[in-house]
């Protein structure tokens, strides 16, 4: 599929977000094409080699970037997994190693190495293994950057020993050999407080006299499509870890409007399921317009993103 059609595929089940559709849907696509061109230069006289271009996404919570993910993995023919960075920890702590993320992307596909190696993996809450501080670390930091350390050659391309059945639960089960040169990797993190870091890197609290207050006051209310890596860097990613995800995508904050029509447009709106669920009782529910304001008004109020209108569907 064209980029193009992802996107409008996309536009189905997501509202907004078009910058991060962009960009998802021509990674997928360039990552396809470039499975293909391997498959087809195979022992021809061919030096170029297409490398991959993995991704990191910057959003609040509730705009959707999982779901961006579950969408797209419908779409795709290759395996997919999404796994959540917050249960890794450094080699020799209890908890998962940096490993298993490619024991996930396994059993997906049963156990199929060929399959497995032209995967795409998206990793969830890259935020949360952020090293606390700035300074390279002094006290332990066990969910922190000894888990990105670990993961630099796994992102980079790299042959992998990957323990079938995960972890360390079972030390003589055999290991597989996966190489990660064409698994496609998608961050996605909330990064809390980063707008204060890029609010101070692009300076929006100048005062004098040839100031434009209105340029700066909107610039304050998205400054996340200014982020940048050094922004990430600053929050607490490693420098080496930025250098392997050159991509970096932002998702706008969601308004009225957005929430609205995330009430009612999507293939799987809100609304639509609450009608469903009411129609297997026999009952026809309708709802007036000033009710959607209503709620809208106080998912705004919140700020939970798109995960606050259910809260106020249920209390209704």
């Amino acid at each position: 599929k064209k980029p193009m059609e992802m996107k409008k595929f996309l536009d189905e089940y997501i509202i907004g977000q078009d910058e991060a559709k962009k960009v998802l849907s021509v990674a997928v696509y360039n990552h396809y094409k470039r499975l293909q061109y391997k498959s087809e230069n195979v022992g021809s006289n061919n030096d170029i080699e297409i490398e991959k271009s993995n991704i990191v996404m910057v959003g609040e919570t509730g705009t959707g970037k999982t779901l961006l993910a579950k969408t797209i993995a419908k779409m795709l023919n290759v395996p997919f997994t999404i796994v959540d960075a917050t249960v890794f920890t450094e080699a020799g702590y209890v908890g998962e190693d940096v490993e298993s993320i490619l024991t996930r992307l396994l059993q997906v596909c049963n156990y199929d190495v060929t399959a497995a190696e032209r995967g795409i993996v998206y990793i969830d809450e890259i935020d949360k293994i952020a090293r606390k501080g700035d300074n390279p670390s002094i006290t332990r930091d066990v969910s922190g950057e000894g888990v990105q350390q670990g993961m630099l050659k796994l992102l980079e391309g790299t042959d992998v020993l990957v323990p079938p059945q995960g972890g360390r639960k079972h030390p003589e089960q055999k290991l597989i050999k996966i190489n990660t040169q064409n698994i496609l990797f998608i961050c996605g993190g909330a990064f809390d407080g980063i707008d204060k870091i890029i609010g101070r890197r692009v300076q929006t609290n100048t005062i004098g006299f040839n100031v434009d207050k209105d340029l700066q006051e909107n610039m304050k209310k998205n400054l996340l499509r200014y982020v940048n890596a050094q922004d990430l860097k600053m929050f607490g990613l490693i420098p080496e870890l930025l250098g392997r995800l050159p991509v970096v995508t932002h998702l706008d904050p969601l308004d009225a409007e957005t929430l609205r029509a995330i009430l009612v447009e999507p293939k799987n709106a809100l609304i639509k399921q609450y009608v469903r669920l009411f129609e297997l009782e026999g009952i026809k529910l309708t709802i007036e317009p000033e009710v959607y304001d209503f709620m809208v008004d106080k998912a705004v109020e919140y700020k939970l993103g798109a995960r606050g209108l259910r809260s106020i569907c249920e209390s209704i």
